[in-house]
C-alpha cells in the first residue's frame, strides 16, 4: 500500500508539472516503486530479471532526455514549459532534441524494437502491479509526446512522422503476430496491450484534430480494457495459480458471471462497435486516412488481428472440455471481485454508447 501510495504521488505531480526538469524527475521517479512491486511482490523466479529489465530500459533512454533539457537550459535560460513554447529554435536543434525526447518516449509506450520489457513486467508483476502499468504508466509516454515533444519541436515533430508511422506500424503488426502464439494469459494481453499503444501513436502523429482525439480517447479506453483484462487474469490466477492457457477450458459452465465480463472487455479489445475502443479506433482511423491512406489500410490489419487473438483466447478459456479436476477451485467471482470490475465494464459501455462527455471536454480544452 505505501508503493502504490507513492506512485500514486509521484504519477499526479507528473502530469500537473509544466517544468521540464522536475517533470524529468518525478517521471524518472516512479520506477522506484514499480521496480519494487515487480521486483519483491512478483509472483515467480524470474520477477528479478523483469524488474531489471524495467528499471534499465527505461532509464537508458529517459538519460537522453535529461541531455535535451540541459541543453535547453543553457540554450534558453529556463526550464519552464511556458517559455520554452515560445522559443525560437533552429531546425537542427529540434530534430536533436526530439530525437533525444522520442528515445525515452518510446521506451515507456513501449515501441518496437526496446519493448522487450513490457512483456517480462506484465506476467512477473502481481495482478495489481500489471492492473496499474497497463492502466497508467504506459500512457507517460504518449503524454510526454503530446505535452512536450509536439508543441516544443513542430517542424521535427513533421520531418519525423514517417519514422514514427514506420515504428508504429511494425510494432502493430509484429506484436499482434506474437500475442496469437502466447501460451500465457498474461503475455496475450501484455502484447496486445503494445499493439494498442502504437495504434495511439499513429494518432498522435497524424497531426489533425481527429487523429489527436482520437488517440485521447484510445488512451482512456486501454486504460480501462486493459486493467481490466488485467485484473480478469488475476482472478482465475488466485484459483488455479497457473496462467498457462492450456489448463483452462469450459469455464463457462463453473463460472458464468466471470466468462460474461470476460467476453465483453474481450470484445472491446477487439474494438467491438459498442464499446469505447471503438470509438478511439473510428477518430484514430480517420485522422490517420487523412494523412497517410497506405498506413492507414496496413494498420487496420491490426484490428483483424486482435479479432483473432481476443477470440481465440476468449474460446480456448471459456468454450472447450471442462477440466474435471478443477471445477472445485473455479467457484464463481467473489463479491469483491464483482464491484471491481462492474464499473470497468459500466465506463466501456457508457463511454462507447456516449463518448461526447469526452469529446466535448476536449474541445473546450482547445477553445480555452
Amino acid at each position: 500500500m505505501i508503493v502504490f501510495l507513492l506512485m500514486e504521488s509521484l504519477l499526479l505531480l507528473v502530469f500537473s508539472l509544466l517544468d521540464l526538469l522536475l517533470f524529468y524527475v518525478f517521471f524518472e521517479s516512479i520506477l522506484i516503486p514499480m521496480f519494487l512491486l515487480v521486483g519483491v511482490w512478483g509472483s515467480r523466479a524470474r520477477k528479478i530479471r523483469a524488474s531489471y529489465l524495467l528499471f534499465f530500459y527505461t532509464l537508458f533512454g529517459s538519460i537522453f532526455m535529461l541531455l535535451a533539457i540541459l541543453v535547453l537550459f543553457f540554450e534558453t535560460g529556463t526550464t519552464d514549459y511556458q517559455v520554452l513554447l515560445l522559443t525560437d529554435l533552429s531546425f537542427f536543434k529540434q530534430k536533436l532534441l526530439w530525437l533525444a525526447f522520442f528515445i525515452a518516449f518510446a521506451s515507456k509506450i513501449p515501441m518496437v524494437p526496446v519493448h522487450i520489457w513490457l512483456p517480462e513486467a506484465h506476467v512477473e508483476a502481481p495482478t495489481t502491479g500489471s492492473v496499474i502499468l497497463a492502466g497508467i504508466l504506459l500512457k507517460l509516454g504518449s503524454y510526454g509526446f503530446l505535452r512536450f515533444s509536439l508543441p516544443l519541436f513542430p517542424e521535427a515533430s513533421v520531418y519525423f512522422t514517417p519514422l514514427v508511422y514506420t515504428l508504429s506500424v511494425l510494432g502493430i503488426l509484429y506484436t499482434s503476430l506474437t500475442a496469437i502464439r502466447q501460451t500465457d494469459l498474461k503475455r496475450i494481453i501484455a502484447y496486445a496491450s503494445i499493439a494498442h499503444m502504437n495504434l495511439i501513436m499513429l494518432g498522435l502523429f497524424s497531426l489533425n484534430i481527429q487523429g489527436v482525439e482520437g488517440s485521447i480517447i484510445q488512451m482512456i479506453s486501454h486504460g480501462i480494457v486493459s486493467s481490466a483484462l488485467f485484473f480478469c487474469v488475476g482472478v482465475i490466477y488466485d484459483r488455479h495459480h497457473t496462467r498457462i492457457v492450456k489448463y483452462y477450458g469450459g469455464l463457462v459452465n463453473t463460472m458464468p458471471v466471470f466468462i460474461t465480463f470476460f467476453l465483453v472487455f474481450m470484445f472491446a479489445n477487439a474494438a467491438l462497435p459498442g464499446t469505447c475502443n471503438f470509438v478511439g479506433e473510428v477518430l484514430l482511423f480517420t485522422g490517420i486516412f487523412q494523412d497517410n491512406v497506405f498506413i492507414t489500410i496496413v494498420s487496420a490489419f491490426g484490428i483483424i488481428l486482435s479479432a483473432v487473438y481476443s477470440l481465440w483466447l476468449f474460446n480456448r478459456v471459456a468454450y472447450g472440455n471442462v477440466k474435471i479436476q478443477n471445477i472445485k477451485g473455479f467457484i464463481d467471482m467473489s463479491y469483491r471481485e464483482f464491484m471491481v470490475l462492474f464499473p470497468l465494464m459500466f465506463l466501456t459501455i457508457f463511454l462507447g454508447i456516449y463518448p461526447n462527455c469526452l469529446i466535448d471536454k476536449l474541445h473546450m480544452i482547445q477553445i480555452y
